[in-house]
Formats: structure tokens, sequence, C-alpha cells
């Protein structure tokens, strides 16, 4: 059995202020022909369908308009999961419709372990596959809150809870298989960030949980997974070094960081046989680039020469230039538009770090929120108010604890 693990789709996500519709609607049509090409029965999306929890119509259509062409080709199954981004009751909305068509969601944990574990069958009806479909688990799904407890009580708590939900799908996994005497694979999704995962600067990648807790290791998983699906970090990656945990990570560049990444996903192929046991074995298939990003840094003469370079070469695409001279440029931008006039580079953002350590950390004239996370702008906050150093700590984490429930507020649930 052919399997095709993907994830972090982010559709509807801009890069400073440039919509990428084109992007995505072109990976999802190379993905269709992907399917079809190499004959994928069961397609894994790993959550962040999209990248808000109300997006767009043309997001919408884009996501809806694929289904339909996977439904139409050889994919007997698509089994999509929701991520921190995504809004569970959006995702789980058309569910029962979406039934028709073989595309199976699981947009948030239920009371009932049933929602999320899956028994695929081949056109014969026959079962081929159980999947453990594990949404991303929000902070009251797992945890039970209590006055007073610390920040090591809660990391220990929602650990706790991740093991005990996986262990409990995996057990429900394994009756089914029992009840159907027949020895087919199990296959697991999930949604988290692993301990010791890799992530760049500037892709979006936001923690799941308050104070960075909850970087759970392989070692809760399970073994009676064959392979376990993971979404969240954007970079292709095995977690400890195995070839059956992955993150298959987003197939478009989430921003100039990743412009020298290249993205792929995971085809998985089911050598499982009777009383075997036999791993699957994964080959990586590589995402072509639909808009060229480039990012620039260094003094003036190495980014004008770079920018020389670009035009050479007919570079058509998206550039970020960050000086780090130390010669005071007044005209940065006025030389670096002079520069491109009349070539297909595009420069997205230019940004200025000669004076990145400014005294007592005034925002400089060059800086922008872009730069920032919302936990910057909190701490410049506190510094600006002169709140007192012992006291900013606590104040730190209950601020990023409303921060997390306003990410984990499901807008589209009434």
């Amino acid at each position: 059995m052919k399997i095709l693990h993907t994830s972090d789709w982010h559709i509807g996500r801009t890069l400073y202020g440039r919509k990428r519709y084109e992007e995505f609607e072109s990976f999802l049509t190379w993905l269709v022909e992907t399917i079809q090409q190499n004959e994928i029965d069961a397609l894994l999306v790993a959550g962040d369908v999209f990248d808000t929890s109300a997006p767009s119509n043309r997001a919408q259509e884009l996501y809806y308009r694929f289904l339909c062409r996977v439904a139409a080709s050889s994919c007997r199954h698509v089994v999509v999961i929701a991520g921190n981004h995504d809004s569970p009751s959006f995702l789980n909305a058309p569910r029962e419709l979406l039934k028709a068509l073989n595309v199976h969601v699981v947009g948030s944990s239920s009371e009932s372990l049933e929602d999320e574990v899956l028994v695929l069958r081949s056109e014969l009806n026959a079962p081929e596959l159980i999947v453990c479909a594990v949404p991303y688990l929000r902070d009251r799904d797992i945890r039970v809150a209590e006055a007073g407890e610390s920040v090591e009580d809660k990391e220990r708590k929602l650990l706790a809870g991740i093991r005990s939900h996986y262990a409990e799908v995996a057990a429900l996994a394994e009756q089914k298989r029992e009840e159907l005497r027949v020895d087919i694979p199990i296959v697991a999704m999930g949604h988290l960030f692993t301990a010791g995962g890799q992530t760049v600067d500037g892709d979006g990648v936001r923690e799941l949980y308050v104070g960075s807790l909850a970087h759970v290791t392989a070692g809760i998983f399970p073994a009676s997974f064959d392979y376990l699906a993971l979404g969240h970090l954007h970079v292709p990656q095995k977690v400890n070094g195995l070839e059956t945990i992955r993150y298959s990570g987003s197939p478009l560049p989430m921003g100039f960081g990743e412009a020298k990444q290249q993205k792929s996903v995971c085809l998985v192929v089911s050598n499982h046989e009777e009383g075997q046991g036999k791993p699957p074995s994964v080959q990586l298939i590589d995402v072509p680039v639909f808009q060229k990003l480039e990012r620039v840094k260094g003094d003036w003469e190495s980014i004008s020469s770079r920018m020389l370079e670009l035009s050479a070469t007919d570079f058509q695409g998206w550039v970020e230039v960050i000086y780090e001279g130390e010669e005071v440029i007044g005209d940065l931008r006025e030389r670096l538009e002079t520069a491109v006039s009349g070539t297909g580079v595009e420069i997205l953002r230019i940004k200025n770090n000669r004076i990145i350590d400014h005294v007592l950390g005034q925002i400089h004239e060059e800086e922008t929120l872009d730069d920032l996370d919302v936990n910057d702008v909190f701490e410049r906050c506190l510094a600006v108010h002169e709140v007192p150093e012992d006291q900013r700590p606590e104040l730190l984490r209950a601020y990023q604890e409303t921060v997390s429930s306003l990410y984990e507020d499901d807008v589209k649930a009434e």
C-alpha cells in the first residue's frame, strides 16, 4: 500500500503583505499529479491546512477543489487532521459530506476515541489500513488546570496527557485489528512539537503550549505504530533519527529563512506482511519551487554584488535584504530600487542590522513589528512602563497563557 504524508500547507498565508494563492494552487495541482503518477492509495494531511482559523473564500475554494480532484483519482482515502492554526469546527463542519468522497476529517479530540481510529477499506471492502488520526491536542483536551500549580506541574501533566492519549488510541487500534482478524498496518498521525525538533528563524512555527512546554520525546509513542506522520515543524526531518517517525515539513517556504530549503512530501510504502511486521520504506519526493525566494545579507558591497548577479541571471522572484555593514547608508532603499530597476527582482523587505543592539531596547527606525513576536512586544511594554524585574517573569507567563487561550479559541464554533 502506498501512502503519501504531507502537512502544514498554511493555505492563505501571506509574505510581507503579498498574497500567495497562485503558489498554493500550483502546489495542490502538483500534489494531485504526484498522487496519480505514484498511484497513491491514501493521503495523510497532518494539520495546519489553513493559516488562520477563519480562512478566506479563496483559500476554501482551493482546499475543496483539491479534495474533489483527489476523490476522482486512484487515491482511495484522504485523512485530514487539524493543526494548531486550524479551526476544529470549521474543518469538521462538512465532515459527514466529505465521507462520501472517502475524505476523513478529524478536527478535534472528542469523548469517543472511535472518531480518531479509522479502519480504511479497499475497493472490495476488505480492511487494508488502520489510521490513528490524532489532531492537535489542545491544553484543555489533555490537562485539568489547578490553582497554584507550577510550570513544572503543567509540563508534567501535558506530557502525561499526550502519552496517555496516544496509548489509548493505539490500544483501540490493536483491538480493532484483532477483531478484524487481519494483520494490517497501523499508522498514526499527530500535530505536535518533538524534543530536539529543528526549526528555522521566521518560519512562523509558534509554541503549542505556554512557556515552550511539552516538547515530547519519541519514547511516548507506542511501538505498535508502523509509521507516525507528524505535522507542525516546517523543516522535513526524522524524529530521533527514526525512519518511521517523521515531519513531512511545509511544502512551501513560509519565510525567507527557508529559501534554500528543499521541500518534500513523504512516500511511505507499506511492507507489512502477515506475521512479518516489516517496517515501511520511506522515500522523499521533492516539491518544485513555485515562487523563488532569496535572502541577501552583508555589507553594501556584497549586497550590490549579489543584486548584479541576480539581475544577470534573469532572476524572477522575491528578495529580502538584510544590511549588516558598518557604514551608515541613509538612502539604502533608493540604492536597492535603482539596482533592481527593470529586472525581475522584487524586494519585499529591507532590514538594517547596523544598530540591532540599540540603547535601552528602543525601537530603531528601521525596525518594524515584523521583526518582533508577541512576547517581544509585551517585554518592550514592561520595560517602557518600568515594571520591576522581579515581577516580569510571572507577568510574562500570565500574558502567554492569555495569548495561548486566544489562539485556541475556535472562532467558528458558534
